[in-house]
């Protein structure tokens, strides 16, 4: 998995650019966590806890949804758990490619102390 974090200085807004299939994991870090330090640690704790525990733990964000369990990290769109895709025609289909990344938790944890460095700086 390839990613780049940028900040745009005129706007101050930040950007996080991942290969593809992994989209989904730039768009929570941008929109659901930006430079909330208490998340971060919320979900480092998680991520800690779940090494003694087969549970799953979900932290449901505005627009995405992030998963973890065992040792994998799930960021899905809110509207994939919408039912309304079933009443879409039969030839149509919500394109969700960007809506959903998988990736491992050591890899996550990895990406999270990344983007933790990252905005600290600025």
């Amino acid at each position: 998995m390839d990613y780049e974090f940028k900040k745009n200085t005129l706007e101050g807004s930040y950007h996080a650019i991942f290969s593809m299939g992994h989209e989904a994991l730039g768009r929570w870090l941008v929109e659901e966590v930006g430079k909330d330090f208490a998340k971060m640690d919320l979900v480092v704790a998680q991520i800690s806890a779940l090494k003694n525990s087969p549970q799953e733990w979900r932290l449901i964000g505005d627009e995405l949804t992030l998963s973890l369990q065992d040792n994998e990290a799930l960021i899905q769109a809110n509207f994939l758990f919408s039912e309304d895709d079933n009443e879409l025609e039969e030839d149509l289909h919500l394109y969700d490619e960007e809506s959903i990344a998988v990736c491992g938790i050591e890899d996550f944890s990895q990406v999270l102390d990344a983007w933790r460095a990252f905005v600290t700086r600025f």
